[in-house]
């Protein structure tokens, strides 16, 4: 999926409106610690900026040439929701076939890539203990699977 730029000049002029035909969101459980909120956002954030090519733009550099990693080309909303809602839009998102990737309760007892897919693994999708998803697809499509959350304060 592409992040195109709907403004005219928008590649060529860095002060020029930017709307995206698509759109990153990350839902967390409303019943979260500021801790597991940060944590979880970050790790649900890596599955996003690795799906896709075209997701991240160029590196950044500073005026004395030091170069810096390239980021996100687009903005990431942050949503809460209660379990049943963030277990609707995991539903939803797999429904529509929109790329999602998912933090489980029990991942904050892992401490490794392996034992975090194990974790995942050893439960049936719907019972799959959700603190947060995150997902990218198109605009349209990621408003409708948020239908009902709101945005994190």
């Amino acid at each position: 999926m592409q992040d195109t730029l709907s403004a005219p000049g928008a590649a060529t002029d860095p002060t020029a409106p930017v709307r995206f035909d698509t759109k990153v969101a990350v839902l967390l459980r409303d019943d979260l610690l500021p801790w597991q909120e940060l944590n979880v956002t970050a790790i649900l954030m890596s599955g996003i900026a690795t799906s896709a090519p075209d997701l991240t733009g160029e590196p950044y550099r500073d005026s004395d040439g030091n170069e810096y990693l390239p980021m996100l080309r687009q903005p990431v909303l942050v949503f809460t929701a209660d379990a049943a809602k963030l277990s609707a839009a995991r539903e939803k998102a797999l429904e529509r076939r929109i790329p999602v990737a998912v933090y489980t309760h029990q991942l904050f007892a892992t401490g490794h890539d392996a034992a975090n897919r194990a974790a995942v693994a050893s439960v049936p999708a719907g019972e799959l203990d959700l603190v947060g998803i995150a997902l990218h697809g198109p605009r349209n499509a990621v408003d409708r699977i948020t239908k009902g959350t709101r945005m994190h304060e």
